[in-house]
């Protein structure tokens, strides 16, 4: 099936500025992460850390802050990590289901999908 990219914009939490970039979709990953001088341009800065781990067990310790992601004009306040320089955007699933969006991993696609009150 493989992964995919999807064009976002980031931003602060009052909409001020915004920056369009290409995420990898990743489900995997709970939170988006965005390269930390990306962030900066945008005036985004930390306000805590936290501790996360990689799919081969290692931990390390990552500023956040919260942002807001929009796509195809929706928005969602989310959870963003300040990611190494040169690493590649991520969308995760935490901004995924604020959008109530969902991954059509065949077509290579995010789809709306309802929001649950079971």
């Amino acid at each position: 099936m493989g992964t995919f990219s999807v064009m976002i914009e980031i931003g602060d939490l009052q909409c001020q500025r915004f920056e369009a970039i290409e995420a990898l979709v990743d489900t995997g990953a709970t939170a988006t992460m965005v390269a930390a001088s990306v962030l900066e341009e945008i005036g985004i800065k930390p306000t805590k850390r936290q501790i996360f781990e990689y799919a081969n067990g290692t931990r390390t310790e990552l500023d956040m802050a919260p942002i807001m992601v929009r796509i195809d004009g929706d928005e969602t306040p989310t959870w963003v990590i300040f990611g190494e320089e040169g690493s590649s955007p991520i969308l995760g699933a935490h901004a995924l289901e604020g959008l109530l969006l969902g991954v059509d991993p065949y077509s290579q696609r995010l789809i709306p999908v309802r929001g649950l009150l079971k």
